[in-house]
């Protein structure tokens, strides 16, 4: 391996999960010595200003009038062996099965009889919503197969990634992890513009997909609004937003719920929220709700998919069926009304990220996995 170690990085530059929880990776790479290459379409939205070991590759796909829509894939498989050749990488590391684990395949066949080692994580809906579409569940289970090495964020996604496509090979769990400098509990509860001092902050957010169940999280919000002062922050964008505005007028929440849009930071809100809401159909992970725990804010959360594997129930927040939105709502009242219940809440919820998901302790996850791939020393 080369003197500096070099990765490529490819994930979606969106405030969605995975495309967070790479950049956040990459960066944290960056910082202990690897030189780190973004290979995307756009810049990340966590990755802003200068960054030193950080270089980004934006891949350009050109309109030609045969094909209805751009080549993405071919493109960024080029980009991909481009960067490679270019750079020396020593290892690949793709977010999201389709398309980056099958551009990555193509790029490491163009790029024999050099050798470029690739790890595919896997996040969540390329499994659980995209993956298993019949246009997209042979190539997604061929591009996990020919992976050299491939990771999941939950033992819930892995094991629905291995009755989804009956893969045989081996998956390893390598959980979420936040930097618990950066989301941690103020010292001061310093307001939003919109708060006043006697209200609780409830907030969300997310890329405002059906998945993510946005009615719930507002109907829960007017269970709360009914029995004391609240305001609720959504953060994000997407197809759900229109809907979720209409919801909150028909209830006549307008001056009690912000719409935010996409924000590049989330500590300095989490880190004044009085509670998460998470109510989503599913989640493969909530690396949200661990933000939302490592600041100290208690989360409620899906019961369904992996957040049991983050949150435990009553210890340090709890998990709800999506649509009950009256058990939501009296969970919540409950928790805001009660002063010591809330502060052991949020303390065991802050506890818990710092014993188990610091990014310290999952980078370290992360190069071991480089390592063995590539059968040499990694800088520690």
């Amino acid at each position: 391996m080369s003197e500096k170690n070099r990765v490529g990085i490819v994930c979606y530059p969106s405030s969605g999960g995975s495309g967070i929880v790479a950049t956040e990776l990459g960066l944290a790479l960056a910082h202990r010595g690897w030189e780190v290459h973004f290979i995307t379409y756009a810049q990340p939205l966590r990755l802003q200003g200068f960054e030193s070991n950080v270089f980004f590759h934006e891949v350009q796909t050109d309109n030609y009038p045969v094909f209805h829509h751009p080549p993405y894939t071919l493109s960024l498989a080029v980009k991909i062996h481009e960067v490679a050749e270019a750079h020396g990488l020593d290892v690949l590391h793709v977010h999201y099965a389709i398309p980056h684990a099958t551009a990555a395949y193509l790029a490491k066949q163009m790029f024999l009889p050099k050798r470029l080692p690739v790890v595919t994580t896997l996040h969540g809906t390329d499994i659980t919503l995209v993956g298993v579409q019949p246009a997209f569940h042979r190539i997604t289970r061929f591009s996990i197969e020919e992976s050299d090495r491939v990771t999941a964020v939950s033992q819930f996604l892995r094991q629905k990634t291995v009755e989804s496509f009956g893969v045989e090979r081996e998956i390893e769990v390598i959980p979420n992890f936040v930097d618990p400098d950066k989301f941690r509990p103020l010292d001061e509860r310093r307001l939003p513009f919109c708060a006043n001092r006697d209200e609780k902050i409830v907030v969300h957010a997310s890329n405002f997909r059906p998945v993510k169940n946005i009615p719930s999280v507002i109907h829960t919000f007017a269970k709360i609004r009914e029995a004391m002062p609240a305001r609720l922050l959504l953060v994000g964008d997407g197809p759900e937003r229109y809907g979720a505005q209409e919801l909150v007028g028909q209830l006549g929440l307008q001056k009690n719920v912000h719409f935010l849009g996409i924000r590049e930071g989330m500590s300095d809100l989490l880190g004044c929220a009085d509670l998460y809401l998470l109510p989503s159909e599913h989640e493969s992970f909530g690396l949200s709700a661990l933000e939302a725990m490592s600041c100290g804010a208690p989360v409620i959360a899906t019961s369904r998919g992996g957040t049991g594997e983050v949150v435990v129930p009553g210890v340090t927040g709890y998990l709800c069926d999506p649509h009950d939105i009256d058990e939501m709502g009296r969970i919540a009242v409950e928790l805001l009304s009660d002063q010591e219940r809330h502060r052991l809440v949020g303390q065991a919820a802050r506890k818990r990220v710092l014993e188990l998901f610091t990014e310290d302790k999952v980078i370290a996850q992360y190069e071991q996995v480089y390592r063995e791939l590539t059968g040499e020393a990694v800088r520690s």
